[in-house]
């Protein structure tokens, strides 16, 4: 996958290692804040409000598993494996088996940003 070019008026937002958390754009006279998932975590906020709320989102919740609706509606357990505004690809969980060397893992590539049918595990119904 290659980088996607943002918008010029996004700014990327990193925390103090460098990783990236997401982005900063304008919304009229305020601002948004972006996830590296393409998701709103805030809107219509003050500046140093948007970046406080990316600071707090943070990445771990990115490690936890998710569940992808399918097509058929059946919800599949799965966990992030790569991640860029170029898309995302998500690895079958069968509970902990993703991490097993050589477990056959099925990956799906995801458009970006993440679509609705990608939720936290518990979030997903």
């Amino acid at each position: 996958m290659t980088e996607t070019t943002m918008p010029a008026d996004w700014v990327e937002h990193r925390r103090d290692d460098r990783e990236r958390l997401g982005w900063i754009h304008p919304s009229g006279a305020l601002y948004t804040a972006v996830d590296v998932l393409g998701r709103v975590v805030a809107a219509d906020v003050e500046w140093l409000d948007a970046e406080a709320a990316l600071d707090e989102h943070g990445l771990a919740w990115l490690a936890e598993p998710w569940g992808l609706r399918l097509d058929d509606g059946r919800v599949q357990r799965v966990r992030i494996s790569h991640l860029s505004p170029a898309g995302l690809t998500v690895v079958d969980d069968d509970w902990g088996a993703a991490a097993a060397v050589g477990a056959g893992m099925l990956e799906r590539s995801l458009p970006w940003p993440a679509p609705a049918a990608l939720q936290p595990w518990g979030g997903v119904g």
